[in-house]
């Protein structure tokens, strides 16, 4: 743990910063040591935070003192990830064009494409979840294609649907619950992506990868209706 340095975060939480940068790499290394402080079992560690390059630790001063916390968490090993088979994936439908069709065709002005063109392309690749924050289960995802990469709205919607899949500058990420917004909407999934009554919530986590597909409004409303379709592996 000596390459990354460990502060305190006010009286009852300590950060662990990484190299600062946007990287697959750098979170490889947050994930590596949030699954490692996790594994260890130490007392008075109430939860862990990964975000881009930094992992914050919440405790109980009461239990563990930063000290300790800290000369504990630094003799740790980490876990190495060194395939995309260790991580899991997760495919996530979406209806695109729906419910802001406006949306999609000022992301496809704005490449210099069609729709159809953005719609290939934001479905072609594997997307990282590097945090999950500002709602609860949003996903920050990175890896979308700087072809795709659009200012945000410049006024923002008060009310986005939960479920929706935006983006907004060179990010993309998916709504979980209805909120206001500023993101441009290319459509809308199905799945749920944040459930208070289910036994787990949120359905990714950090380090996940994520991949969209493009259905027709008869799959979505099956899906909806039948509350299945998310695939992982």
């Amino acid at each position: 743990m000596e390459k990354y340095q460990i502060k305190p975060y006010g009286d009852a939480a300590l950060i662990i910063q990484f190299e600062q940068k946007i990287d697959p790499s750098v979170l490889k290394e947050v994930t590596a040591v949030t699954r490692s402080i996790r594994n260890a079992g130490i007392t008075g560690i109430r939860d862990c935070i990964p975000a881009y390059a930094s992992l914050t630790v919440n405790y109980d001063p009461l239990i563990v003192s930063f000290g300790d916390l800290k000369q504990k968490i630094m003799s740790l090993g980490t876990e190495e990830i060194s395939t995309e088979q260790e991580q899991r994936r997760i495919e996530i439908p979406v209806l695109y064009g729906t419910p802001f069709p406006e949306d999609l065709a000022h992301v496809a002005e704005h490449a210099g494409m069609s729709t159809e063109e953005v719609i290939a392309l934001h479905t072609s690749v594997d997307y990282p979840v590097y945090m999950i924050g500002f709602l609860p289960g949003f996903p920050y995802l990175g890896n979308l294609d700087p072809r795709l990469h659009t200012p945000r709205r410049k006024e923002p919607r008060t009310e986005i649907p939960a479920g929706a899949v935006g983006i907004g500058g060179a990010q993309t990420g998916v709504y979980p619950v209805t909120s206001p917004g500023g993101w441009h909407i290319l459509g809308i999934t199905p799945l749920k992506l944040y459930d208070p009554d289910a036994e787990e919530p949120v359905l990714l986590k950090s380090g996940d990868l994520v991949r969209f597909c493009s259905i027709d409004q008869e799959t979505y409303d099956r899906i909806l209706r039948e509350g299945t379709a998310c695939t992982s592996r």
